[in-house]
This record gives structure tokens, sequence and C-alpha cells, in this order.
């Protein structure tokens, strides 16, 4: 897939930050983002920051295991696919997992999930082409919009149901 044109919510590879021990995340609808605190190089020069037997193994307390994040995104959007599930026979590990969607329209992708965010690696389920260059996305959201036009119309029209209820609560 040559030439592939980067959506809304893209994010090119280019551009991905790596996270150092200066950085921080935060939540973002499912998906992670990173902020940063200070320069690294500056954390040797800080008083404080040494290394010490404070700040050893600070850098994993703040990771999660990317198979527990890829089950929160299959749970945000299962409503509006067919088929979504972590991928039980690709690694999984605290850096990345692999998730497989088939799509309202019946079409199906294997997903790789970093800090980078989303990306499709596969057009099936459990496999990853190593030639594909598919940006990453920052959301699942983001990246189910631009795979599926029905997933659109069923996120619009979950969020309505929303809106109305909210609206019929607020009433009473």
């Amino acid at each position: 897939m040559g030439g592939a044109t980067v959506g809304a919510g893209a994010v090119p590879a280019s551009q991905v930050q790596l996270q150092t021990p200066g950085t921080r995340k935060r939540r973002d609808m499912g998906a992670r983002r990173m902020e940063t605190d200070c320069n690294p190089v500056e954390l040797g020069s800080m008083s404080g920051f040494e290394e010490s037997s404070e700040l050893n193994g600070f850098e994993g307390t703040d990771m999660k295991d990317m198979r527990l994040e890829a089950e929160a995104v299959v749970n945000d959007v299962l409503f509006a696919v067919n088929s979504m599930f972590v991928s039980k026979s690709l690694r999984c590990a605290d850096d990345v997992a692999y998730i497989n969607v088939e799509t309202k329209e019946r079409n199906r992708y294997c997903l790789e999930l970093t800090e980078a965010g989303l990306r499709v690696v596969g057009y099936g389920f459990d496999q990853v082409e190593d030639h594909l260059q598919t940006p990453y996305h920052e959301t699942v959201y983001s990246l189910l919009d631009t795979l599926s036009p029905a997933y659109r119309e069923a996120f619009g029209n979950a969020l309505l149901q929303r809106l109305e209820a909210l609206k019929r609560d607020g009433q009473s």
C-alpha cells in the first residue's frame, strides 16, 4: 500500500516521541500521550535526581503491560465493530500488544499498540507484514474512523443515544 495518506489524528513515524526518564504520561480517551517535564539530559545535573535507591526502578513503575492497555482499547470500541480481541498468538510485552479487529464492513486488520499509538500492521488476523509503512494514530477512535465508515456511524449513533438519555434524565 504505497503512498498512504496521513489522516486526522495520525502521527507520522518520524514524529513519534520515545519515553525517557524525563517524560510522564497522561491518559487521553484510552490512548497514551507523553508530555516532557524537563530535558532528560538535565536530570543528572539536578540535585536530588542522582541515581540512588530512591530512583532505581522508577521508570518501570509508571509503565503498564500493553496487554492491559490493549484490553481497555478493545472494551472501548467493541460495540462499533463486528469483532475485536487481543491476539493470543502474537507476542505481547510491556512495550507492544497486537489487536485483531473485524470492521462492520467485514474487513480484517491486525493492529499494533505501542507507546507511539496504534497502527495497522496486517490485513488479516494475527498477520504482521513488516513492509507496511502505516501511520500511527493517537487513539483507536481516530484509527477506526479512517478504516470504517460503519464505525463512524455506530459511534455517532451511540453518542446520540447517550445525549438523548442525558436530556431525558435532566427533564425528570
